[in-house]
């Protein structure tokens, strides 16, 4: 009986002892008592979009990390679920589906596309559910797709060639021949160039469309030389980017004239490698170097590269900027009912990682300045990920944008 005691006695020290340990180790111990805020995320992780995807889930990743390690939002642990959607409507549909009723998240964000968006948002819209979505999309702020627990992170295809377009015209020729991909996205872009093209005199001399996933590119070739443009303009994205970037400049497209993209990616450019890149001009949300000069994007380069162990790409950026202003919304909300953190959202002004922002009322959209970049010549970067040089700064500001009555709004 002593020796049971005495056994019974070193047990109970062990315990709490380990108990006192955990709770050093984890302070925030009323995790295990209240339920967990959970976001859910389809991203394309296995399409033409993959990179730029992984970049979206790095950023989210890392703001929920950040969060947690400070005891989560109104005590509560968050839980970040992401799904590959493939780039699908239809699997975008169904996973978010899936997200609402058999994962029962409280938020939905991701997606990469316009027509993956709209899918989101089918189904968040009337769960009366919060999606803010971090990709170019031209309907997703406008009626009757907008409701009001739609947001939006992105820059639109509208306020990217508004802002980008009208930068190349004014500084690379006002002679445009527009290769695009055909399907919502480069629809989108093409409208907005040759918006900005009418505004400022300038010309679309010619267009051609690809299929999503193109490999070859060289078909388009003779009839974008024998146009005699000034300027490329080529509004697609991802692999398609490389593939045709890559054709331009083995074609020797580039000695003829200069190549744009109204939306170019620091993912896509190192991926790619210099050479077929070089002095190729884009336009870009982000670009990690900013770091060296505001505070917001220095602190969010630094625990990126801390956390993956390279920078941060522009859709690493929206992922991380909109789980931010999601999350703090519910903290000053002190819920996470919908109604009150979308009213804690709209007409917000935050800086999450590089500068002020702020969310139109009315629709919903985040207005955020926006950059010009010019691919470096290999000899002239001074690293791996020195890739780019910021040439320009476009001010975000509402004449960026369509007015919320040309959207459909009511003001």
């Amino acid at each position: 009986m002593k020796n049971c005691k005495s056994e019974n006695l070193v047990s109970r020290r062990r315990f709490l002892a380990a108990a006192g340990a955990s709770a050093i180790a984890l302070p925030r111990w009323s995790f295990a008592q209240q339920k967990v805020i959970k976001i859910g995320f389809p991203t394309p992780l296995t399409s033409p979009y993959s990179t730029e995807a992984q970049d979206q889930v790095n950023g989210a990743t890392l703001a929920v990390e950040e969060f947690n390690a400070k005891g989560g939002v109104l005590s509560r642990k968050i839980e970040l679920l992401a799904r590959d959607d493939q780039l699908k409507p239809g699997i975008t549909a169904q996973k978010a589906k899936e997200l609402i009723e058999k994962d029962q998240v409280d938020f939905m964000s991701g997606a990469l596309s316009a027509h993956v968006q709209m899918a989101v948002n089918s189904q968040t819209k009337p769960a009366k559910m919060v999606y803010i979505s971090i990709s170019q999309a031209n309907a997703i702020t406008a009626m009757p797709d907008w409701s009001p627990w739609t947001f939006h992170e992105a820059f639109s295809p509208h306020m990217t060639t508004q802002a980008g377009g009208s930068w190349a015209i004014d500084n690379l020729g006002k002679r445009l021949f527009i290769l695009y991909a055909d399907y919502a996205l480069g629809a989108d872009l093409n409208a907005g160039i040759e918006r900005i093209a009418k505004e400022k005199g300038a010309t679309v001399v010619g267009k051609l469309p690809h299929v999503l996933g193109n490999p070859d590119f060289s078909p388009f070739v003779p009839k974008i030389l024998a146009s005699n443009a000034d300027v490329l303009v080529i509004n697609n994205y991802g692999k398609d980017q490389l593939n045709a970037v890559k054709d331009m400049h083995n074609f020797g497209v580039k000695k003829k004239m200069k190549i744009f993209f109204p939306l170019i990616t620091f993912t896509g450019r190192e991926d790619l490698g210099p050479v077929p890149y070089e002095e190729v001009y884009g336009g870009a949300s982000f670009y990690w170097e900013l770091a060296r000069e505001n505070p917001s994007a220095k602190r969010f380069v630094d625990a990126f590269q801390k956390r993956f162990n390279r920078p941060p790409g522009d859709y690493a950026g929206y992922a991380y900027s909109a789980i931010r202003l999601l999350l703090q919304s519910v903290e000053k909300a002190g819920t996470t009912h919908a109604d009150k953190v979308a009213a804690q959202m709209a007409g917000a002004t935050y800086d999450t990682y590089k500068g002020k922002q702020w969310m139109r009322k009315c629709d919903h959209q985040s207005f955020q300045d926006w950059y010009i970049v010019r691919s470096k010549p290999e000899k002239n970067q001074k690293g791996k990920y020195d890739v780019m040089d910021i040439v320009a700064k476009v001010p975000g500001s509402e004449p960026l944008e369509r007015s919320c009555s040309e959207l459909g709004h009511k003001t």
